[in-house]
């Protein structure tokens, strides 16, 4: 079992220990032996764990940044909204960061959510079934730009006069998609993704959705085995409040097919690199044994 660090935490202080902090974040979670690092693609702070008013960066300037501080580790947005950058210059955007970052990139997808900081910046925020549309074309016109054919696309939401992307990535970045609806996010996973990060909450619930995700996959002839399984665990589940609670539910979740769990550097940590330095001390090298 393998360990990815997703990072939201925002709160050193005053604007110019931001960048500092972040950086030392990243570098530890390297020098530990994490396979990843990931921040979340927003603008606001997500109310769910702070307040819209808490500091918070934006997420491909982030990450700029932080290929830049390191030099292993795979860096992504957990995940990309949809909404927030034409998918084109999203394909570009992607791409200048696996070259700037020697091939340690990944395009993580999603639906997007956050209704408040659409509305706030003027982002259109349409219905859920037409987002899923969009995703969708996304995923195509980005697979178009990583591909020999620079051509035009047609699509019910997106039509591209051209589709060049020089220089193509280092290698193709890893598409990831991120979600457990069984009607819409599961068949795109079946169809686009190598990699899926789920948020179940129970190995049980877990087992249910891989279920689900390998009828899909036989609906379309594909192997399920393809799709590398992720986790993101939620606060609930403390690495360090019981860590034997925290081995054994972790171990039910190799069981059930995944590979790596991602555990969140919440705000309101007082030292969040140490936080990252004690995930590798005390549970890198036992997630090691697991799977």
């Amino acid at each position: 079992m393998e360990l990815g660090i997703h990072f939201i935490d925002f709160l050193p202080g005053a604007p110019d220990k931001l960048g500092p902090t972040l950086a030392a974040a990243a570098k530890t979670a390297e020098q530990s032996g994490a396979t990843m690092f990931t921040l979340a693609d927003h603008f606001f702070q997500m109310e769910i764990v702070g307040q819209a008013h808490d500091p918070f960066l934006e997420g491909y300037t982030s990450l700029g940044f932080l290929a830049g501080q390191t030099q292993t580790i795979t860096l992504s947005l957990l995940v990309t909204g949809v909404m927030y950058r034409y998918p084109g210059i999203l394909a570009k955007t992607v791409t200048t960061f696996d070259v700037l970052s020697q091939g340690r990139s990944m395009l993580a997808l999603g639906a997007a959510w956050y209704e408040r900081e659409h509305r706030a910046l003027g982002v259109p925020y349409p219905s859920l079934s037409k987002r899923f549309e969009m995703l969708e074309e996304t995923l195509q016109i980005c697979a178009q730009m990583w591909s020999d054919n620079d051509g035009p696309y047609q699509g019910n939401c997106y039509q591209l006069a051209e589709t060049i992307c020089e220089p193509q990535p280092i290698r193709r970045p890893p598409i990831l998609i991120g979600g457990d609806g069984e009607k819409k996010t599961l068949p795109l996973v079946a169809r686009y993704a190598d990699v899926w990060n789920s948020t179940a909450r129970t190995a049980e619930e877990l087992k249910h959705k891989i279920a689900v995700l390998n009828q899909h996959c036989a609906a379309i002839g594909r192997d399920p085995g393809e799709i590398r399984k992720t986790l993101m665990v939620g606060p609930q589940l403390d690495p360090f409040s019981d860590p034997d609670a925290f081995l054994k539910t972790v171990e039910s979740y190799a069981e059930a097919g995944v590979e790596l769990i991602n555990v969140a550097a919440l705000p309101g940590n007082p030292d969040p690199v140490g936080f990252v330095a004690r995930l590798g001390d005390e549970v890198i090298p036992k997630l090691a044994s697991i799977g």
